[in-house]
């Protein structure tokens, strides 16, 4: 799958939903966006502005036009993962579904621009400023609340680990959750799964705690934001030991090196594996980012 490639979901039982690869920091394989053609069709997230002609090209491809989505479902408000939707919420004439606490930054995003700036450093280049939503078309979820899509339904459940604004969305007629950053990071041109740690606010014992929701759930399928659907299959489990030892390896190494920026560049020169999946300019950014997030939650601990 190339960037700008539009692919229709066909793991476990998914019917009427497809993904693009969207091309996320010029990167293959890391930014999914997903087109659920339901009774009201719906985008589940929308990638970072710049890539949103591709996300409309994917909604061509499922047989819609832009005017035919009437549900934009986000599953939290980082910027990789809304930060297109006040660039498509007119081309596609919906409303914004996201969680309560992230509301205000859909309708006001400047403190979001400046807390991703921060957060991606040389990776903001990749960005574009996002554009407000309009207050009267965003709407405020909670958890077990669910978005009609009239024979599918998103049934939401909080996932505040990753961030305090994060729910992943269960679509029980396809038996798939999608997943936004609960899961990890999938790769599925060689099956691994990566962590995703960054700050300020993740919690180690709370995105433990969301992957105890994902296996309440039980779903068939794990929609992944990054990247493509795969059958749930062990997934749940293997993250939750990728987690554990992310967090303890980045734990001892700032024990042993006793200097913050040391323990990143520590990790950097060891991220083979992710520097052969997207290249090195992504990789090591992903991988500092990572790091970073884990020792600002050791600070926020102590």
């Amino acid at each position: 799958m190339a960037i700008g490639d539009v692919t229709e979901a066909t793991a476990g039982e998914c019917t009427d939903l497809w993904y693009v690869d969207t091309g996320m920091y010029d990167t293959e394989g890391y930014g999914s966006v997903y087109v659920l053609d339901a009774e009201r069709p719906a985008l589940v997230d929308t990638g970072i502005g710049t890539n949103s002609e591709r996300v409309l090209d994917a909604v061509r491809a499922a047989g819609l036009t832009p005017g035919d989505i009437e549900v934009i479902a986000l599953t939290h408000v980082h910027l990789d993962h809304a930060g297109g939707a006040g660039f498509l919420v007119d081309a596609c004439d919906a409303d914004v579904y996201v969680h309560e606490r992230g509301a205000r930054h859909l309708v006001d995003p400047d403190r979001l621009w400046a807390g991703t700036k921060a957060a991606v450093g040389d990776q903001i280049r990749h960005y574009v400023e996002p554009e407000p939503v309009p207050e009267q078309r965003v709407v405020e979820l909670e958890d077990g609340d669910r978005v009609d899509l009239g024979d599918h339904a998103l049934e939401v459940f909080a996932a505040p680990g990753h961030a305090p604004h994060q729910v992943v969305f269960s679509d029980p007629a396809n038996d798939a959750v999608f997943t936004a950053d609960a899961a990890g990071i999938y790769a599925p041109a060689t099956d691994e799964l990566f962590p995703t740690s960054p700050p300020p606010n993740f919690d180690p014992q709370g995105c433990q705690d969301d992957i105890e929701t994902l296996r309440a759930i039980d779903p068939g399928v794990l929609c992944y934001a990054h990247f493509g659907p795969v059958e749930t299959g062990d997934r749940l489990d293997r993250y939750a030991e990728t987690l554990e030892r992310w967090v303890a390896s980045v734990t001892e190494a700032r024990e042993d090196l006793g200097d913050d920026d040391a323990v990143v560049d520590h990790f950097v020169a060891r991220a083979d594996d992710e520097r052969a999946l997207w290249g090195a300019e992504k990789a090591d950014a992903e991988v500092a980012m990572n790091v970073r997030g884990v020792l600002t939650a050791l600070d926020r601990a102590e």
